[in-house]
């Protein structure tokens, strides 16, 4: 009689005989005869990161975004298929959290209407012109005691009203632009607010995935960018951001356009404040 397991036991399933993802990443690595160091360099994740990620160690990522684009990263680094890695990290680890949407550039503010007060200029205007109409009905259509119509100009000189002066309309010469004189193209630098920071990503290549995370820690979009779509975040202090196609992604940050050179496929993790803007 045999005492080990029998054919049907959960222990024998086909997931338990695969390997962990960091002995995946580190076989392919070795097999690809790569170094810890040459792997680093090549994906500018951190010499102690990879060594972590190899033992099954993803506290050092920094969360569970952070960890899936490193396990992004390695494995096409080394030549394994990152969609199968990463989902083997989301069965083991909790699943991956629903994107958050992101969070409002702007609220506008609602103005509430003033109450409509009484327009007494206007009643003035009209009291004065019904008692000069009453007036002058009165002295055209008046009769004197014999019965005959009385003549407004019996006895009377009319006076023309004196005429009045015109307006001055000399047009005053503009003052001549100086040095001093703002360019219009600063207006679209001075409409991202100072007291904060912001960033729009426009994804002008292919579809790229990209996670932006506030100053708090909440993950304000975490997901892919299509050619075309646009995302903006803002936060009063800082904005963490991770991009797994750098070089596919245009940044604009605090008005102004990012222009660093990003490697095609090259992730790049990013900090951004009130600032300049500062690659951190």
């Amino acid at each position: 009689m045999s005492i080990g397991n029998s054919p049907d036991s959960p222990g024998n399933s086909p997931e338990d005989d695969r390997p962990t993802i960091g002995r995946a990443l580190q076989q392919a690595r070795i097999a690809a005869g790569l170094t810890v160091d040459e792997v680093s360099t090549s994906t500018r994740v951190r010499i102690p990161i990879v060594h972590a990620i190899e033992a099954d160690d993803f506290t050092r990522c920094g969360g569970d975004v952070y960890a899936r684009g490193h396990i992004r990263t390695l494995a096409a680094a080394v030549g394994l298929d990152a969609s199968a890695l990463v989902a083997q990290y989301d069965g083991e680890h909790g699943g991956r959290p629903a994107p958050t949407p992101a969070a409002p550039l702007f609220e506008a503010e609602r103005i509430r209407p003033e109450p409509r007060r009484p327009n007494w200029t206007a009643a003035m205007v009209a009291a004065i012109v019904a008692v000069v109409g009453f007036v002058g009905f009165t002295m055209f259509s008046g009769s004197d005691p014999s019965g005959g119509t009385r003549s407004v100009a019996e006895g009377a000189t009319a006076t023309a009203p004196a005429p009045k002066p015109k307006p001055d309309k000399t047009i005053k010469p503009a003052p001549p632009k100086t040095d001093q004189t703002p360019d219009p193209t600063d207006g679209a630098i001075a409409a991202a607010p100072k007291d904060r920071v912001t960033v729009k990503m426009v994804a002008t290549g292919s579809r790229s995935w990209v996670s932006a995370r506030a100053s708090n820690n909440r993950i304000l979009f975490d997901g892919f960018l299509n050619k075309g779509d646009s995302k903006t975040f803002t936060d009063p202090k800082k904005l963490d951001l991770v991009l797994g196609d750098a070089d596919a992604v245009q940044l604009f940050v605090n008005g102004k356009e990012v222009e660093d050179d990003f490697r095609p496929g090259a992730v790049e993790r990013l900090t951004y404040t009130k600032g300049d803007p500062e690659v951190g």
